[in-house]
Formats: structure tokens, sequence, C-alpha cells
């Protein structure tokens, strides 16, 4: 019986390998590009970048070092040079597959780092398989712009899984509409008319101001906005504000806020600061052809009849009064009930002789007119929306 030679011998102490077999390996070397691999064979394995992982330019030796164990593929036994090609990317992907069946059929939460933001949506990898969110399916909103998820870490699940076709598709958009509804349930729970709430400003409009509850979106609209004339929405809130508001109305899902609190209203003691023959200033505010409001203060209107700016005849208040202008007025009359404050500068004029003054006195209750300022306001409101 022959001896083995020391060379058979030891080429008979290590394990046969195939293409495709799974082994252990452990890394006893890292470069930049490749990591050298001791696989208990005659040679040791090579695993370059490209079969480590799918992600570009990644350099090894900041996710390898020397004495690191790892499972790999053996891609080829023989290279032509005597070289053993393992991959790790590989064996991953056939594992992220199986990861991946197993949470489309259990409608698994999955949470990734988003790879890649996409002309069309978002690419996130998932045990080195590559899933696609489609723009539509990022968000419960629009949203133009999705470079802000770069890097980001997202939940979503997987709607479509084809291996075949190396399709994975999955969704963001359901998870988010799920937790709305669930958010927007709690908040209906919890809150009623009347409440005071705080949220964030979602978008400014010109007719009003939408804000975030948590759960649900307030409107707060120009004309709850102050006691006193809002001009423009946009001058005085922007997105990211936070407000407290008071809940004036809930219907369904529609929810009314206002900023005009109880305890700020202008009324509330307007009749003892306004009372018919106190002489009072204020800046005129807008005309009309019968006369020019003054405001006495954000939120207390009073009318200044053409009639009533002079003793000499006016056409209309613009002749002699403009927007901004400084006036000084006698209350005339004061109407709590319906907020009406009517006022006469002619009033505070030098008096007549007495046989003209009682002439004037007469004409001047006849040119006294009692207009619905709330009306004309609200008519003037509804004209600039």
């Amino acid at each position: 019986m022959s001896e083995l030679t020391f060379e058979q011998m030891l080429e008979e102490s290590f394990k046969t390998i195939h293409n495709g077999e799974v082994v252990e390996g452990t890394v006893i070397d890292v470069k930049a590009d490749e990591a050298i691999l001791n696989i208990g064979y005659k040679s040791d394995g090579i695993l370059t970048r490209n079969e480590y992982t799918n992600e570009p330019n990644v350099d090894l030796t900041t996710v390898l070092k020397p004495g690191d164990k790892m499972e790999v593929k053996v891609v080829k036994v023989n290279d032509g040079d005597g070289q053993v090609i393992l991959s790790y990317k590989r064996l991953a992907l056939e594992k992220g597959n199986k990861r991946i069946e197993d949470a489309y059929n259990n409608k698994e939460v999955l949470t990734a780092k988003v790879a890649q933001v996409l002309d069309g949506g978002l690419s996130v990898v998932v045990d080195e398989v590559r899933i696609f969110i489609p723009a539509s399916l990022v968000s419960n909103v629009y949203e133009k712009d999705l470079t802000k998820y770069a890097g980001q870490e997202i939940e979503f699940v997987i709607t479509e899984y084809n291996p075949r076709k190396r399709r994975y598709i999955g969704d963001r958009k359901q998870l988010m509409v799920a937790k709305k509804l669930e958010a927007q349930k709690a908040l209906f729970e919890r809150i009623a008319v009347g409440d005071v709430v705080e949220g964030t400003v979602k978008n400014v409009t010109d007719f009003g101001v939408f804000i975030d509850l948590g759960g649900a979106d307030g409107l707060l609209h120009i004309s709850e906005m102050s006691w006193g004339h809002v001009e423009n929405p946009k001058k005085v809130f922007k997105v990211g504000d936070q407000v407290k508001a008071l809940i004036k109305d809930i219907d369904g899902t529609k929810i009314a806020l206002s900023l005009k609190f109880d305890d700020t209203n202008p009324w509330k003691d307007a009749e003892s600061k306004y009372a018919a023959g106190s002489v009072v200033t204020g800046k005129v505010a807008r005309m009309t052809d019968f006369g020019a409001f003054v405001e006495l203060e954000p939120g207390v209107d009073a009318l200044l009849h053409v009639s009533q700016i002079s003793k000499d005849h006016i056409e209309k208040p613009s002749d002699v009064l403009k927007v901004g202008d400084e006036v000084t007025a006698k209350v005339v009359d004061f109407n709590a009930e319906d907020k009406k404050i009517s006022l006469s500068m002619k009033a505070l004029l030098a008096p007549e002789p007495k046989e003209e003054a009682e002439e004037a006195a007469e004409t001047e209750d006849a040119d006294v007119v009692s207009v619905d300022i709330d009306a004309v306001i609200a008519a003037e409101d509804a004209t600039e929306e």
C-alpha cells in the first residue's frame, strides 16, 4: 500500500466546495474594494465590493474587519487563476427575498432608510432587496419635492411582490391614512365647541388659515381672526406658527375656529366709553357713498353719515375724507343690542343763531340715518373675498 505524499495529505485535509454552496468564512484581510476570507479551502476566498453590496462606493474597511465571521455564497470555485470568488450580497438577496415575501404575506410594517430619491418616487433597500415607493404612495398629501426624504428612515408595507420580475412595490400612504384616521377619532373624542385648542398653521389663504390640530385641520376664517378688521391673513400668519384658538363650531369633520375670545370683546365695556354725548376720536377705516366708518378701537366701528360731516352740503365722504384720517366727533346714538354707534362731526361745530339752530336740530334729527353696520361690514368683507 502506497503512502500518501505530504501534498496529497494536505489536499485531503481541505473540504470540498462547489459553486452555489453557502460557506462560513473568516475575514483575514480587508482593503477598500475587496476582502480576503479563510473558508477552510485550499485557496482563500475573494469578496469584492460589488459582491458585498449594491450600494455604490462602499469602503469595505468601514464595514468589515479581520476576525469577522460571515456566511457567503461561492460564485466560482476557480476563476481561472485558482481563486475562489465569493458573494455576500447574493446570499443576502436570497434571504431578503424571503424576508420581503413574508412581510408581503403578513402585511408587516417595514422600516428602512431612503437610499435614493428618484423622479417618480423613493428607493429603499431591505436586506439587499431594492423596493420602490411611487411618489403617489409616499404620503397622504401631494408632495412635489421628495428630496426631504433623502437618508430618512420611513415605514411602509409591501403591496406588490414579484421576484421573477424583481418588482417590489412599497406603500407608505396607507399607513399615514390609517394613523390620521386614528388621530382624528381621538381628537373628536376629546374636543367640543367652546374648547381652546392649540395647533400649527398648515396653510394660509386669502380667506383664512388652516390649522393642524393633530388629527384634523381647523379653519380660522378671516372674519374670526380679530374683533377688528383683518385685511390679509398672509400679513398676520405664516406656515409653522403656533396658534391658540377657540372652537366655534364642529360640523362632521369640519372644525371652525375663532380668535374672538369673550374676555377680549371690545363691546363689553363700549357702552360706558361711547355713551351718547361722548366726544371720541378715531381713524377712518373705510368709506361708502352714504358715510364713513370710523374705527374707535379694533372691533368697534361707528358710522359717520355724510350728512353729519359738515354743515355744508357734501356729495360723498371721499370729497373731504380719506382712509386713515383721524377724526373727532360726537356720539349721537349708541345701540348696545345691535352694536351700532352713530357719530356727528357737525354736532361739534359752533352753534348757529337761535332760529337757525332749531331748524338745524330738526334737520340733524332727520339726517341721522340708522344703518346696519354689521351687515355693511359683512357685505364689504364678502366683496373683498
